[in-house]
This record gives structure tokens, C-alpha cells and sequence, in this order.
């Protein structure tokens, strides 16, 4: 059974979203994460760079597959988790915590109304 925190939002491509203030933090979910499996490689965003919600942001590279981590929001990046250069089985060990992959400064605050709430997300991975 995933974990799935009850004060995030989430994507359907399955990105959480953490606010605070007018900066969102985005992770992949726990359920992304054993579907993945064991994550050998992630690339994350310049800080800088502006992104729609909907682009595809950052990638991660498991034994398994390469996925595209997508924007759940709009903003620029204001900071990207470089520690998963050098350790992105963060990702597998704490995905809602050190395992973070990139920070926005939102400029569509709307963005947010569209996502998911737990309830909602447990609700798709559970297939009901």
C-alpha cells in the first residue's frame, strides 16, 4: 500500500505538490517510486528556468524504465535537488521528503485547483 500524505496535492502523472508561500515543491509519490523500482539516475532542472504546468521538468532512470517528471505547476525554478546526482535512490527512500526533485516559484497560483487531493490520488493508484 503507497503512502500517500494528506497535506499534498497530486498530479495524475503522479507528481506531489508541497506549498509554501508562493513556492511549490514537486516529488514523485511513493506509488511512482515502487513502480519505478530501484532509481539509478536523476536529472533535474536549471534553476531559472521557466515552466509550464504540463512540461516535462526532470527525468528519472530506474533498472526498469526512464520516465519524464512533468510540471504540475507553472513558475521558475528556484532550486533543484542536486544531492540526487550523487544518491537518486533518495527518490526510493524518502520520495515525499530528501527525495525531492525540484522548487518553483509559482506564477499560476490556479495551477493548484486542478491537482488532486489525497483522497483523489488514492483513489486513482487504487484503480477505483
Amino acid at each position: 500500500m503507497s503512502n500517500v500524505p494528506g497535506d499534498l496535492k497530486y498530479a495524475k502523472s503522479h507528481e506531489w505538490v508541497r506549498v509554501e508561500g508562493d513556492v511549490a515543491t514537486i516529488g514523485i509519490t511513493d506509488h511512482a517510486q515502487q513502480e519505478l523500482t530501484d532509481i539509478v539516475f536523476c536529472e533535474v532542472p536549471a534553476k531559472g528556468r521557466a515552466l509550464k504546468a504540463g512540461d516535462a521538468a526532470a527525468v528519472v532512470e530506474s533498472v526498469k524504465t526512464a520516465s519524464d517528471i512533468y510540471a504540475p505547476v507553472s513558475g521558475e525554478v528556484v532550486e533543484a535537488n542536486a544531492a540526487l546526482a550523487d544518491n537518486p535512490a533518495l527518490v526510493n527512500q524518502d520520495p515525499f521528503g530528501a527525495g525531492w526533485f525540484f522548487k518553483v516559484k509559482l506564477s499560476a497560483p490556479a495551477d493548484l485547483d486542478s491537482l488532486m487531493n489525497a483522497e483523489a490520488y488514492s483513489a486513482q493508484i487504487s484503480g477505483h
